[in-house]
């Protein structure tokens, strides 16, 4: 079902990075070709190498990396993906982003995205639930970027509450959704 479509995955500095993997596995599952980005948190609770070998990519963290030599990764990184799918979106993200910083490799990426923008929120229910957090969510979706998720259940610290990452599967029904133009 996404068979042809490249698929850029951010991933921020959550617990809920480390199912990243998952979703990184079942997007290549339904055909598409995956790209990661992290940011320095996320690698933090999960390695580049483990979403390396999952993709069968290069993974993206650093904005100028030394190898490289290319200078615009970024800009040329968020042409090519027909969606990017932030997950776990961590408040940091949602408000860079709302508020136009581009600072790192993952927010300048999505500042230069073609195509259409997924945030997979998850963190701790009383961040989200903040207004100022709220506010910037509800700023992004007037700008036209998706959300899928979070949901009710049990957070890091065992507690439960809103805010706890959408399950894989309606992560990536939402990525074929928005490829096929569906709101």
């Amino acid at each position: 079902m996404l068979r042809g479509k490249t698929v850029l995955v951010g991933i921020t500095g959550g617990i809920a990075a480390y199912k990243a993997a998952i979703l990184v596995s079942k997007l290549r599952d339904a055909g598409a070709q995956v790209v990661v980005v992290m940011t320095h948190n996320a690698t933090q609770f999960i390695t580049p190498l483990t979403l390396q070998t999952l993709s069968g990519h290069s993974v993206y963290v650093d904005m100028f990396p030394p190898t490289t030599g290319e200078v615009a990764e970024h800009i040329s990184l968020g042409q090519k993906a027909d969606v990017l799918v932030i997950a776990p979106a961590t408040a940091n993200i949602i408000g860079k982003v709302a508020a136009g910083i581009a600072d790192d490799m993952l927010s300048t990426t999505i500042m230069a995205a073609q195509g259409q923008v997924i945030f997979a929120p998850a963190m701790h229910a009383q961040m989200y639930q903040n207004p100022i957090v709220q506010e910037k969510i509800a700023r992004l979706k007037e700008l036209g970027y998706h959300f899928v998720g979070p949901v009710e259940g049990k957070l890091a610290r065992r507690e439960v509450g809103m805010g706890r990452l959408a399950e894989i599967e309606d992560i990536v029904d939402k990525v074929v959704q928005v490829i096929g133009g569906e709101k």
